[in-house]
């Protein structure tokens, strides 16, 4: 284990990684040894987009446009929610178990945040923030507090890091479409 390096042995509850919640707030120096991602995409703008983008979020329709795997029958985000999220194509397929920490759902703003279980290849929590602003302008916000979690992520190094930022933009991407889609075009 290098210094700095979270012990193996599980977080609070099964997560494998301390400052559970982190995400929510996401403010301050992140965690030692760990990279923070934030990324943002305009969606569109009014009430019916947003709906349509809360929707899509916590009903798990976002990561499966993003090309995620997402199981039949997993259950809308809500805090305790575990999710196995597939990446890749058959025997190549990395699974990604994680569990809902955190959700809001305000008038304006509607997401949640998910940590990493073990067997996940990362260690650490994403979130996936819908927000309508003040000009009515709505907006995704992907913030990622992460490390590698097995030899592979943390060999990565910075080019792990570059596919996450392309993930994070592929998710935002993704739900501009369904948001059209849903939405009747008022994207």
């Amino acid at each position: 284990m290098t210094p700095g390096e979270d012990a193996m042995t599980p977080a609070a509850d099964g997560f494998t990684y301390q400052d559970v919640g982190w995400t929510r707030a996401a403010r301050g120096a992140p965690p030692r040894g760990y990279h923070v991602l934030r990324a943002r995409t305009r969606l569109g703008h009014g009430q019916a987009v947003l709906e349509a983008a809360g929707g899509a979020v916590f009903g798990w329709d976002m990561h499966r446009a993003a090309g995620f795997a997402v199981p039949p029958g997993t259950p809308p985000a809500a805090p305790g929610v575990r999710v196995v999220i597939g990446v890749g194509l058959g025997r190549l397929r990395l699974r990604a178990p994680c569990r809902v920490v955190w959700t809001t759902r305000e008038p304006d703003r509607l997401g949640f945040g998910y940590g990493t279980l073990p067997g996940h290849p990362e260690r650490g929590e994403e979130a996936f923030l819908v927000e309508r602003l003040s000009d009515g302008s709505v907006w995704l916000t992907v913030t990622a507090l992460t490390r590698g979690g097995v030899w592979y992520t943390r060999a990565a190094g910075p080019l792990g890091r570059a596919v996450q930022r392309g993930l994070a933009r592929a998710y935002g991407r993704a739900l501009r479409r369904t948001v059209r889609r849903v939405a009747g075009g008022r994207g």
